[in-house]
């Protein structure tokens, strides 16, 4: 080599360009809010598709089902995929959303569908965006604005006095069952969000099927034994929208959603879902729809706005 030369070759340096065609990256808050809205979507579906399967399955027998299935669905996917077993420090939050999303919200609600409607379940569960972020916010130190937190009020407000004056202006022997509900998945959704900024949403719902596959078989056996089985198409539609789309693709979409925007921010967006929750009552199961629905509706949206906009994500 002489002297002056250079190891490095000469000619051009290939600098890579942006191709115009090249579409500017998706920024995560939105991505975010996009993922929950899916989720709160298909979880609208929830109540509808429970009344269905309630037509030729017990209560029991449905929620044993939508576990087991669900948990069979989860374990071959996390397998095809070659998942690693969750650390240590995972379990106990995946305990929670076992607990909460997997059994305690799925069995209380249906019990509550009995003797509950459609409608009244999906407006009292309305109050599941307040308390959800309430948890987050004691269980992850999270300090909201004030704003944040007088539009969340002002938004359970709405709907829980939507659902009493729906209901006639008294609660129904199913709300104790109901609020239950919605302390434990508030609990769930919790832990599972924020597992969800260390984990893949399907990991995160996966792994908590998972670990409720053992109760779920012994709970669907003794169940079907013990119940009236007649599957009609309606029931079987319901059942099938409750494993696959409810407790499966919506909680992936919805922990991964969480995990973007935080807890606080994403739970309040579930304050359409009872709202979503109506119209599919009207055009599904064939309850009829209150005038103020739509009153309620623009206010609740009005109140997500403002929860998108101010304080901290959580």
């Amino acid at each position: 080599m002489k002297v002056k030369d250079s190891a490095t070759a000469r000619g051009p340096i290939a600098v890579p360009s942006a191709s115009p065609h090249t579409e500017p990256p998706v920024p995560p808050v939105l991505r975010g809010t996009v993922l929950a809205v899916l989720g709160v979507t298909a979880f609208s579906l929830t109540f509808p598709g429970t009344a269905w399967a309630l037509e030729g399955f017990g209560a029991w027998s449905v929620t044993g089902l939508r576990m087991l299935l669900a948990g069979l669905l989860a374990l071959g996917w996390l397998l095809a995929a070659g998942a690693r077993l969750p650390e240590r420090r995972h379990r106990v939050p995946l305990l929670v959303v076992a607990g909460g999303v997997v059994v305690g919200f799925p069995l209380l609600t249906t019990m509550a569908l009995r003797t509950s409607s459609t409608a009244h379940a999906a407006v009292v569960v309305g109050l599941l965006p307040l308390t959800t972020a309430a948890y987050g916010a004691w269980r992850h130190r999270v300090r909201h604005s004030r704003t944040f937190w007088a539009a969340a009020g002002v938004g359970a407000a709405v709907v829980v006095g939507f659902a009493v004056r729906e209901s006639g202006g008294g609660l129904t022997a199913g709300d104790l069952l109901l609020f239950g509900a919605l302390l434990v998945c508030a609990a769930g959704y919790g832990e599972g969000g924020r597992l969800a900024r260390e984990l893949p949403g399907w990991q995160v719902i996966g792994w908590a099927l998972v670990l409720c596959l053992p109760v779920a078989a012994v709970l669907t056996v003794a169940a079907l034994a013990a119940e009236p089985v007649a599957p009609t198409g309606r029931a079987v539609a319901g059942l099938a929208w409750l494993v696959v789309g409810s407790q499966w693709l919506g909680l992936i979409v919805w922990y991964r959603g969480m995990g973007l925007i935080g807890v606080g921010r994403a739970s309040q967006l579930q304050l359409a879902q009872p709202l979503l929750t109506l119209v599919w009552a009207v055009l599904l199961v064939g309850e009829t729809l209150s005038p103020l629905a739509p009153v309620a509706a623009v206010a609740v949206l009005a109140c997500i706005a403002v929860t998108q906009r101010s304080g901290r994500s959580g």
